[in-house]
């Protein structure tokens, strides 16, 4: 089976992550892919060319100057220093975008009010599925095509949402690895399992955070759509596949 790994930006800091990223593609070459964000350092570049960074509801409102800074950090310095450090690692890397093979579709999400924030509507698996079959691991940056446009503009789309659209249309296990161990209740607590519904009353108790919510509809969206498993986990969760918050379309069994 597949796993499609989403690396937060914070977590791609951790020194831990390259050597667990290892020993998971050890353990069975040719089945996982990557994708990676990079927000906090797309924040600091606009902010070195005297750009404030904008966000509605943790969105970044993403205007088409801001997108060519979007390119040169997702597919540029994010995702060519992890190619880097897999490579040197042994781990046989290869540093696509969406926007390559025609990879990820996406459409505007509301141009008026994000700009070039887009959300997926078609993932083509073909590059994926051919760098998977000659033992080559996909790291893949979440800049998307225009799908709508005809010249072929790029669209910033959310790292959370393309790994669940890439994870629905392999049919693959989707893991969401966080700078958190899972799904937190008020304690502090991993939740070891979350459905729809109990999402919900956790989002309106407050219990569940804006920056969590949209990891959790990206994942729920991602079973919806085919993915056979959703967890979302701290670093330890690439090794133990227990390990995190499993989410579930179905209601838990109490």
């Amino acid at each position: 089976m597949i796993t499609v790994i989403k690396l937060g930006g914070r977590v791609q800091s951790d020194p831990a992550l390259i050597t667990s990223l290892r020993k998971r593609w050890n353990r069975a070459p040719g089945s996982m892919c990557v994708v990676h964000g990079g927000g906090d350092e797309i924040s600091a570049l606009q902010r070195q060319m005297g750009r404030e960074p904008s966000f509605v509801n943790g969105r970044r409102i993403t205007t088409t100057e801001d997108m060519d800074l979007v390119r040169m950090v997702l597919s540029g310095s994010a995702n060519k220093r992890l190619v880097a450090a897999l490579s040197s690692a042994g781990v046989p890397s290869v540093g696509v975008s969406g926007e390559d093979g025609g990879m990820i579709s996406a459409e505007p999400i509301d141009v008026e009010q994000f700009g070039r924030a887009g959300k997926p509507t078609s993932i083509n698996p073909i590059v994926i599925e051919s760098l998977l079959a000659s033992l080559f691991l996909p790291v893949i940056s979440p800049v998307g095509i225009d799908a709508a446009s005809d010249d072929g503009s790029a669209l910033n789309v959310n790292g959370d949402d393309a790994s669940a659209a890439i994870a629905a249309a392999l049919g693959a296990e989707l893991l969401m690895v966080a700078d958190v161990s899972g799904v937190l209740d008020s304690t502090q607590s991993v939740i070891r399992s979350l459905d729809q519904q109990t999402v919900d009353a956790l989002v309106a108790d407050g219990t569940v955070n804006r920056g969590m919510h949209a990891k959790l509809e990206a994942g729920f969206a991602a079973l919806a759509g085919g993915a056979s498993r959703v967890r979302i986990g701290g670093l330890d969760a690439i090794s133990e596949q227990d390990a995190g918050t499993l989410l579930s379309l179905t209601p838990s069994m109490k």
